[in-house]
């Protein structure tokens, strides 16, 4: 017995001798990996570097940002202000917030600063694409890129990106079910991509393939760039062979616009552009640039579009003064979309109520975070150092959160931004939903032509309600969308409805 109490007092001083032994060498690396941070600071420049945690070895604060979301990053700069260090996803980054310094940013690119993506997800877009590209080659190709999104492109797409969304809200109306927005509305922007901006005339069933390793190739473009067999990593470029197997095909496959076809979609416009511009589009880069386009138009409109119907949800009262501009411009009759004339783009720019609600949503619940730069040369920010290498995170939503010239600043206001009161008119750079400088999302006219487009159809043409006791938390990683979806029910518009509606116009006549 005195032996067995003697084994087992032993066991425990041993076992506690062990964790104070792991705690200490704990403690002791994490000082060094700190210690090996701050060592990269600029000897030639007085200021300071960036406060902030570096996290453990080698994994930084990844599990804290991935556990926190949004949170992780209010925390840190209310902690230390709004430019802080960090280390995440394999390497460290200064994360920078307010209109100024994020303006220093921007307009720095090419002399102070330069593109920079995590390894991963600058693996998976590739070499060739637009995002990846720096300097005149990232010039020349915006180039290119310009004609994709001009004025002339927007109105041969609306016709189609219009009977694609019809399409969609007729499936919605028709399901017996409450829908998940989220999802269906990734599955209506990956339909706009697909078949719209390229042109692509693929099966039900490629579509639903194609969508499903769509999703796989996003969902792992920020993992740890970890070349393991079942990392996120390899996922992520298993995702991508088959992407571009796929797009090859539909390319070779794809008609011409002589060939019948009665506008130019986007891969068109592009493959035209290039050839003006003296280069000929090669086929890799076309599949480069076609991932580019269904990534540019598929989680961040996704996003924006569930937070639209959201916000009709929760303000009716918007949703009819939607309804009352589009009937005092004539669009809107007896409860329905007036078909006498097509849609015309320049009347959808001229309905200055819905593009107040557009940029609302925007602000608000803006879909991308910020992007990454790198120091070119070592600058300063904030009475800080920003060292030559480093890695810079811009922050554009906690820029619109922090924006001194936004009033009530948590609200859903559309008003905020008309003509009468402006609040964004005070300052370019307090407004960002699409970046800014010579790195301005190209397609950020698209993006909101089809929000536009989205919420005139669902103004006309569909009564929709929460089918669930109450709305779910929102989260923003990796972009902004609702946990477990945004459960909704659909209803078309019957004739009785129609009735109705086409009374309340009387009555609002009358009253006019």
């Amino acid at each position: 017995m005195l032996f067995d109490s003697f084994d087992l007092v032993s066991a425990l001083a041993t076992l506690a001798a062990c964790l104070v032994s792991m705690a200490l060498l704990l403690a002791v690396s994490q000082q060094l990996w700190q210690l090996r941070w701050t060592a990269t600071r600029d000897k030639n420049c007085k200021l300071p570097m960036p406060k902030g945690s570096m996290g453990f070895p080698f994994i930084g604060e990844t599990c804290h940002w991935l556990l926190q979301g949004s949170g992780f990053h209010a925390s840190r700069r209310q902690k230390y202000g709004n430019v802080f260090k960090t280390h995440l996803l394999g390497r460290p980054l200064i994360r920078v917030t307010g209109a100024e310094n994020v303006r220093k940013v921007l307009m720095g690119e090419h002399t102070l600063v330069m593109v920079d993506w995590p390894q991963s997800t600058s693996t998976l877009l590739g070499p060739n694409s637009l995002a990846n590209s720096i300097g005149d080659i990232h010039r020349k190709r915006r180039k290119v890129f310009a004609k994709v999104f001009s004025h002339e492109a927007l109105e041969s797409y609306l016709p189609k990106i219009q009977q694609v969304i019809q399409e969609s809200l007729r499936v919605w109306s028709s399901n017996p079910d409450p829908i998940n927005v989220y999802r269906e509305s990734q599955r209506l922007s990956f339909t706009m991509a697909v078949r719209v901006l390229l042109g692509f005339r693929v099966s039900e069933e490629e579509m639903r393939h194609l969508f499903s390793t769509f999703q796989d190739f996003v969902n792992n473009l920020f993992s740890l760039p970890i070349d393991l067999p079942f990392s996120g990593y390899r996922k992520g470029i298993r995702a991508r062979d088959t992407l571009q197997k796929s797009i090859e095909k539909a390319i070779r496959e794809k008609p011409l616009c002589s060939q019948g076809k009665d506008y130019s979609d986007a891969l068109d416009v592009l493959m035209e552009s290039a050839k003006e511009n003296g280069t000929e589009l090669t086929m890799q880069e076309m599949k480069e640039s076609t991932i580019e386009l269904i990534f540019a138009a598929f989680a961040t409109t996704a996003s924006a579009s569930t937070s639209l119907i959201m916000q009709l949800l929760r303000h009716p009262q918007v949703l009819e003064r939607l309804r009352e501009e589009l009937r005092a411009r004539g669009l809107l009759h007896n409860g329905c979309l007036c078909r006498e004339a097509e849609l015309q783009l320049d009347t959808i720019v001229s309905l200055k109520y819905l593009d107040c609600v557009i940029k609302e949503v925007l602000r608000l619940f803006t879909p991308v975070s910020g992007a990454y730069r790198t120091a070119m040369q070592t600058f300063e920010l904030d009475g800080v150092q920003i060292p030559k290498g480093w890695s810079v995170m811009y922050s554009i939503r906690d820029t619109h959160d922090t924006a001194a010239v936004f009033k009530d600043v948590d609200a859903f206001d559309p008003d905020r931004f008309s003509q009468e009161r402006g609040e964004d008119k005070e300052g370019r750079f307090h407004y960002l939903p699409f970046g800014g400088g010579v790195r301005s999302c190209l397609g950020k006219q698209l993006a909101t032509l089809f929000l536009r487009i989205l919420a005139i159809e669902l103004a006309s043409t569909s009564r929709f309600e929460l089918a669930t006791r109450q709305f779910p938390r929102v989260v923003t990683v990796p972009v902004v969308h609702p946990v477990d979806g945004l459960k909704v029910k659909f209803y078309g518009l019957d004739s009785n409805q129609n009735e109705i509606m086409a009374k309340s116009e009387e009555l609002l006549g009358a009253t006019v």
